[in-house]
């Protein structure tokens, strides 16, 4: 009997120690191996196999605590796929919450305004952190897939930096971009200035491609959403080169010749009245705003001046000497 209690105190004194060493363990931050510290958890991993790995891998003296610690716990479950980034000393206890919230270390991609769909899905294809759904997809499945009731997606998706975390998928990231796009487009709608000459929010984003494409300049887009909205009100053709060298397509080399501006296409404002079918490339939030508030002005043409600005003018003489000083000069 006297053994047998013996036994007994030996057995309690040891589930002490490995309680008490378990409460250490938990609480006290690990050194890490290296400072950042990134680990990668492979979908289905178990705590089990991810303590051994960080044991493995320095950040744990040993593999066997860390789940132990979780199993005791209740939160040796489902943890989150992804990689992690540990930028300071942590405990097990938060080292595993991270686990569990899916804290991982979200990648970053840049659409920058005035590119085009095709554009959009070369980026999302060369990017290694996107997972690929769309390779060998249509243009109208995808555009199917995003909701798009419009013939084609362009115009359709907000240029942006989208954070995300890797392995998010091409179309989700699309997604994005799209709900972004429609949020500003229908607030930009309801705020608009009543007098522009715009029927639809869908002419909105379209004028809106025109204008992202024709300046650089921020200062400038809402005076040439001017200038279209008064040509637009006369009658006149826009007669905007962009949107001729949308129509050519991939077959554009760079130049605009006098036979682009003569031959007809959808998208030819030198040939056809009014906007084109469809947007011509994403356009920003600085050109939303300026085709739902363009500057009153009296021009009614402008050319480039060869240094990324333009010279309005409101009368044709005018505009022709412009052309002439900074188009014709060479």
């Amino acid at each position: 009997m006297r053994a047998l209690r013996y036994l007994f105190l030996l057995a309690l004194l040891a589930a002490a120690a490995a309680g008490g060493w378990l409460y250490w363990f938990a609480t006290h931050p690990v050194t890490l191996p290296r400072t950042p510290f990134e680990f990668t958890v492979k979908s289905g991993a178990s705590v089990k196999s991810v303590s051994h790995r960080l044991a493995d891998e320095g950040l744990f003296a040993e593999g066997e605590s860390f789940w132990i610690v979780a199993r005791v716990l209740g939160k040796g479950g489902a943890i989150q796929a992804g990689t992690y980034r540990i930028d300071r000393p942590m405990t097990p206890l938060e080292i595993l919450d991270k686990l569990r919230r899916g804290d991982v270390v979200l990648a970053e991609i840049l659409f920058v305004e005035g590119t085009t769909f095709r554009q959009w899905r070369a980026q999302l294809a060369a990017n290694t952190n996107v997972k690929q759904t769309l390779a060998g997809k249509s243009e109208d499945e995808i555009r199917t897939a995003l909701g798009i009731a419009e013939a084609l997606p362009e115009g359709w998706l907000f240029p942006d930096t989208y954070r995300f975390a890797p392995g998010t998928s091409d179309l989700d990231l699309l997604k994005r971009a799209h709900n972004a796009m429609k949020k500003r487009l229908a607030d930009g709608w309801a705020g608009r200035d009543a007098t522009v000459p715009l029927r639809t929010p869908y002419e909105a984003l379209i004028l809106a491609s025109i204008v992202e494409k024709e300046t650089g300049q921020a200062g400038e887009r809402p005076i040439i959403a001017g200038v279209f909205a008064n040509r637009m009100r006369k009658g006149m053709r826009l007669q905007t080169d962009p949107t001729v060298i949308y129509g050519i397509g991939e077959k554009f080399d760079g130049d605009i010749r006098k036979r682009d501006l003569t031959t007809d296409t959808p998208y030819n404002t030198y040939t056809r009245d009014g906007l084109p079918p469809t947007p011509i490339a994403m356009p920003g939030a600085g050109s939303l705003a300026a085709v739902m508030h363009p500057a009153e002005t009296n021009a009614l043409y402008f050319v480039g001046k060869g240094d990324g600005t333009h010279q309005f003018s409101d009368t044709l003489g005018e505009h022709n000497r412009g052309v002439a000083k900074y188009q014709l000069r060479k």
